[in-house]
């Protein structure tokens, strides 16, 4: 296939030179905007042969696919790009043989083309193991698209089991994706550990039990010995050199990846010893009219880069000694000095099956008397290691679990940080001299943008000197932040702080529509008792979007604003009255959650898990005759999985009549209260926890917030609810409550820390409530308490001051709207039921209200009913599910 271009036309009696480009990869794809850039697209004819039959993607986030991004998603290329530049992209058809003394390339097809300048950018190939078997169906590798279409393909034929042979980078990246395609799945990794090229000892005890706690069985130190296959052919099991036997459908080989060259070798280019096709400074092969970019070449320090940055880096040395062998005019780089490459960063920072990693500079600490300072809780899942010189400058280091400050300590390295190295590494919300350190610590030369090699002077530069006003116009001028992305928090805090320098005010707005934050709109809303989103987006919105009808970010904002405030400004209080149905999110659209497959969860709320045994009957009845799914949450409910949204107005009758409130799962609001079973049952409880929990559940249900909230009460200091990764929680002691505020046990874990202590029924209440509306007054949008907490001025010390001191007189005005809240509590869907106007939203089709939806099918496992996942493809349905979604600089 050939995409169409349009050439340019040479100049009269000029004879046009031809640069052909081998691979069409990420850094291929790379080399053809910077001779864009540079000009030369206008001077020569630009001819890429590609083997893969599609035009370059990313592969850095090739599993995103199994999270609903279809193929063309992740393309990096357009046909308007190639038309426009008069580039002739051939795909399918790579090339076969170079004769490097008549200058011709020969492809596949037998198409051959005489060049001035060849480019050779073919990457890498999956190295497999020479293990017997092999070549069984069901053997695949994880590289491609079409790779990951097999995959998919394959497994969905009856297969229950997988097994990765790798524990590397991409290894755990196939096992995420075996993972979301709903496969038993167990990785097998011959070093001691899982990716042991990027972390520790240390990180690796911490990545394996956060690992399996997802449900991957994880296998170290044993090799892969043969692949055992049944009387079809296909694999049944997997023999490990330890003596075990794994049972497995599917296998995918990632072990590792080797540079693409055998075209180099065949032609006679020179080669290393261990692969990869030899090149200069410039990117410039034994033969100074080719040259290699890219992971299939050894760049001039030895290595092989097997990571986008450097890639990146190649193809723009590349471009500039192509450019400038065409220009007529001597070198055409923008800074006018060639570029070169002598090496590069290997940084990287991604997440894997939901868990934050990275390593920077001397991760290992190779450096003669260097030292380490380590911070490690295993409970939470989070290591930290910075390698640390004599002198105190910052050599490298490791994260696991948390890498939030991957992108500060990554441009500190080479330099003595400001604050001692133990206070960079201290967990969130922890004091100490390093908290807060911010962009302004870093110093001009540290590089922001690994990928484009981008330091902060560059930055300060594009706002300072070339007038750029925000992150998106500082991408464009530097293109910093436009790679793997994993700088743009940095990026941002960088342009904010320069914006402050030179006097700009930095718009802090919630979105394109408000100039207001939302804590601002808050106050906007409740003093001057705006009842729509229409009215405050016309006195309030900016110019630009008052005629408008909102964004995706504002619209659930203000209603989540509106709903809370509701009592207290005389608004309808229901998420489905009027305007505020047009503003919710899609959960809050049918009171549900929606799930991968277009069904919907059903969660009646149990507060504090205590249920009756005839609730629990009429629970198991409707699951029954509904055919739905049953598990026991780790919140203490009894969530059903797989309504249609056409049953679940029947089902909801039945829940209610049995008494039954809605649980809120689908909502920004309280989810639960969990609690032990306190003094009444155990011997160690102090308090009866159970009533506490159930008190605090039944008063604030149904309460709208930034985000959602969490908490528990533990009867005593053994805290087996676990209250302490709660939004807000309780634990009894032999003199009363402690209150426990900003907890999280998502993706990033936070200790709660302690307001307030030794409290009576009434004070735990009382500060409770306060905590709670002050929270929700002043949070941003999707904003968590934890994450609140710490970006809150004066943090812990000013909440307290606030909340359990009325420093600012604010009290009996927070308890007041409290209160309003408790007495005008109404079930949302008890009052969806009596309704009608609001039940004839519930059906899969509006114009055929009694047909359900045909794509909702399911299958049976382990006695009950779930998503048939063999339905789950194609572009239009954007609710595949994985939690290996890639955030670093790492190739594919």
């Amino acid at each position: 296939m050939t995409l169409p271009t349009t050439p340019v036309p040479p100049a009269p009696g000029a004879v046009t030179p031809t640069i052909v480009l081998v691979g069409h990869g990420m850094a291929g794809q790379r080399f053809l905007e910077a001779l864009a850039e540079r000009g030369t697209t206008r001077r020569a004819r630009v001819v890429v042969l590609c083997e893969e039959p599609r035009p370059a993607y990313d592969r850095v986030r090739l599993t995103s696919y199994f999270s609903g991004t279809t193929p063309d998603g992740l393309a990096l290329a357009d046909e308007q790009f190639l038309s426009r530049h008069g580039i002739e992209l051939h795909l399918g058809d790579p090339a076969a043989a170079v004769d490097l003394e008549r200058r011709t390339v020969t492809s596949r097809s037998g198409r051959t083309l005489a060049y001035d300048a060849l480019v050779m950018a073919t990457g890498s190939f999956p190295f497999v193991p020479p293990v017997p078997g092999r070549d069984s169906a069901g053997c695949f590798v994880y590289r491609t698209i079409e790779d990951v279409l097999a995959i998919e393909e394959y497994a969905g034929n009856s297969c229950r089991t997988g097994a990765v042979v790798g524990g590397g980078l991409l290894g755990l990246e196939a096992a995420g994706a075996l993972r979301g395609l709903g496969l038993d799945t167990r990785v097998v990794e011959f070093s001691d550990r899982l990716m042991a090229l990027q972390v520790d000892a240390g990180g690796g005890r911490v990545l394996r039990r956060t690992v399996e706690q997802t449900g991957l069985r994880v296998h170290t130190g044993v090799a892969a010995e043969r692949i055992v296959a049944d009387e079809r052919g296909a694999v049944k099991s997997m023999a490990l050199s330890d003596g075990s036997r794994v049972e497995t459908d599917l296998v995918v080989f990632s072990a590792g990846v080797r540079p693409r060259d055998r075209l180099a070798r065949e032609c006679g280019l020179s080669v290393g010893e261990r692969g990869g096709i030899t090149v200069d400074a410039r990117c410039r092969t034994s033969d100074p009219h080719v040259f290699a970019i890219g992971e299939c070449a050894r760049a001039a320090d030895g290595n092989v880069y097997g990571l986008v940055a450097p890639g990146y880096e190649m193809a723009e040395c590349a471009a500039d000694a192509v450019a400038e062998r065409f220009a007529g005019n001597g070198p055409s780089a923008r800074d006018g000095a060639p570029r070169t490459f002598g090496g590069a960063d290997t940084s990287t920072k991604l997440k894997l099956l939901g868990v934050g990693v990275a390593s920077f500079g001397d991760a290992h600490g190779t450096a003669e008397g260097s030292m380490d300072v380590v911070y490690s809780d295993s409970r939470a899942g989070v290591y930290k290691k910075l390698v640390v010189a004599p002198d105190g400058t910052l050599l490298g280091g490791v994260l696991v679990g948390d890498a939030e400050e991957y992108g500060t300590l990554r441009s500190l390295t080479g330099s003595v940080p400001p604050v001692p190295p133990e206070s960079l590494i201290l967990p969130a919300g922890a004091d100490g001299p390093g908290k807060g350190l911010g962009p302004a610590a870093l110093p001009d030369g540290t590089i922001v943008c690994n990928c484009h090699h981008v330091d902060k002077g560059a930055v300060r530069a594009a706002v300072s000197d070339l007038g750029c006003t925000d992150v998106a116009a500082v991408k464009k001028c530097t293109k910093a932040g436009t790679g793997c992305g994993s700088c743009l928090k940095v990026l941002g805090q960088v342009v904010d702080a320069e914006l402050e320098v030179n006097g700009v005010p930095v718009d802090s707005g919630l979105c394109g529509c408000f100039a207001h934050t939302r804590a601002e709109l808050y106050e906007i809303v409740r003093t001057l008792r705006l009842t729509t989103f229409g009215a405050l987006l016309d006195t309030h919105g900016r110019e630009e979007a008052r005629q408008g009808d909102g964004c995706e970010v504002c619209k659930p904002a203000v209603a989540s604003v509106i709903a809370s405030l509701a009592p207290a400004i005389g608004a309808e209080g229901h998420v489905l009255d009027g305007e505020q149905a047009a503003l919710q999110d899609t959960n809050d659209h049918f009171l549900a959650n929606l799930q991968r497959n277009g069904s919907y969860s059903v969660v009646p709320r149990v507060p504090g898990g205590e249920i009756t045994p005839e609730k629990l009957i009429t629970v198991g009845e409707v699951a029954r005759d509904y055919g739905l799914y049953t598990k026991i949450t780790g919140g203490q409910r009894i969530d059903m999985f797989g309504a249609r949204v056409d049953q679940l107005p029947g089902i909801w009758a039945r829940l209610v009549e049995a008494g039954f409130e809605s649980g809120h799962a689908y909502g920004k609001a309280l989810r639960t209260v969990k609690s032990c079973v306190g003094s009444t049952w155990c011997r160690y409880g102090v308090l009866d926890s159970v009533r506490m929990a159930v008190e605090l559940e039944l008063r604030y249900r149904g309460l709208r917030a930034p985000h959602k909230l969490k908490s528990a009460v533990s009867g005593c200091a053994r805290e087996c609810a676990e209250a302490m990764s709660k939004d807000f929680g309780v634990i009894a002691t032999a003199s009363g409550w402690n209150l426990y505020v900003g907890g999280n046990g998502g993706a990033t874990p936070r200790h709660a820390d302690l307001l307030a202590q030794d409290l009576s029924d009434g004070d735990l209440v009382r500060l409770t409530d306060r905590f709670l509306m002050f929270y929700i007054r002043t949070a941003d949008r999707l904003e968590r308490t934890s994450a609140w907490l710490e970006r809150i001025e004066g943090g812990l010390d000013h909440v307290r001051d606030v909340v359990v001191h009325d420093s600012l007189g604010l009290c009996d005005e927070l308890e007041a709207l409290m209160a309003g809240h408790v007495a005008n509590y109404q079930d949302e869907w008890a009052a969806t039921l009596a309704d009608p106007e609001k039940l004839a939203r519930f059906v899969s089709f509006v114009n055929a209200p009694g047909v359900p939806d045909p794509s909702v099918q399911f299958v049976t496992e382990r006695e009950q009913v779930k998503p048939d996942l063999t339905l789950l493809s194609g572009p239009d349905i954007p609710v595949r599910t994985t939690d290996a979604a890639l955030e670093g600089t790492a190739a594919r």
